[in-house]
């Protein structure tokens, strides 16, 4: 009935390993939407696994909104963009490697652009002394870094991003944005190629930095979106074929 589970599972972590399986399984389409998963004891059996392994990995997909559990009628797989949680936007992510379809890319974007400057001018008001001691060293570590290492200036550049959240007060914030962790890094790691854009980022990062440590909200503001726009004139022509027309895909 189901090929794609009759291969056994043999891990360590069996739960985790069942739920990666039904993830794939349900966000490739292998399992569509509203298709009645066998019962505990034949999937058991299939996976050569446990009933409670398998009765835990039904309930960790359910609160994921992947599939709905009802007593004696056992699991249904959901549309899990109507049913989905903010874990199973993280498991999306993750399931695509960071490349996303053009939809859900563009809603991300649209998300930061409306976000993340109004968070910076959060950041310049409610900021802390040691949060101010964390940009400076960032910056100095953004700037002594070696332009050729992509990776590491990816990495600094996600943590400023994700400190102006932090520093904001807004604690669900920086959730957001480590979920969304394995998109930005892998739009900025084509970004950073290019090393007068990285230095023109770095700048406006120490830019930014001074006004949130002045306080100053307004500029705070107006540099994010700056930075926004700076990030969307050089990644378009990058992922223009990856993103709807009329898009704006923004990064930095």
């Amino acid at each position: 009935m189901l090929d794609a589970l009759t291969e056994p599972l043999r891990t360590d972590s069996l739960k985790d390993v069942f739920v990666l399986r039904f993830e794939e399984l349900i966000l490739s389409g292998k399992i569509k939407i509203g298709q009645k998963l066998p019962s505990e004891r034949e999937l058991a059996l299939q996976l050569a696994v446990s009933r409670p392994v398998v009765h835990e990995g039904l309930v960790e997909l359910a609160s994921r909104g992947l599939i709905s559990l009802k007593p004696r009628s056992g699991a249904t797989v959901n549309d899990y963009r109507r049913e989905g949680s903010l874990t199973l936007l993280a498991s999306l992510i993750q399931y695509r490697k960071g490349r996303l379809e053009p939809e859900l890319m563009e809603s991300l974007l649209q998300l930061r652009r409306l976000l993340e400057p109004p968070f910076a001018g959060l950041a310049a008001r409610n900021r802390t002394e040691e949060q101010m001691r964390e940009f400076f060293t960032l910056l100095e570590k953004e700037e002594s870094a070696d332009p050729r290492n992509t990776l590491k200036i990816t990495d600094l550049d996600f943590d400023f991003h994700l400190l102006i959240a932090v520093a904001s007060g807004n604690t669900v914030y920086p959730l957001l944005m480590n979920s969304f962790r394995p998109v930005y890094t892998n739009l900025s790691g084509q970004f950073f190629r290019d090393r007068e854009v990285t230095a023109a980022v770095h700048a406006y990062h120490r830019a930014l930095a001074e006004a949130v440590a002045a306080g100053d909200a307004e500029k705070a503001v107006s540099i994010m979106t700056d930075i926004l726009q700076h990030g969307e004139e050089h990644l378009r022509p990058m992922i223009g074929e990856e993103t709807p027309a009329g898009s704006l895909p923004r990064g930095g």
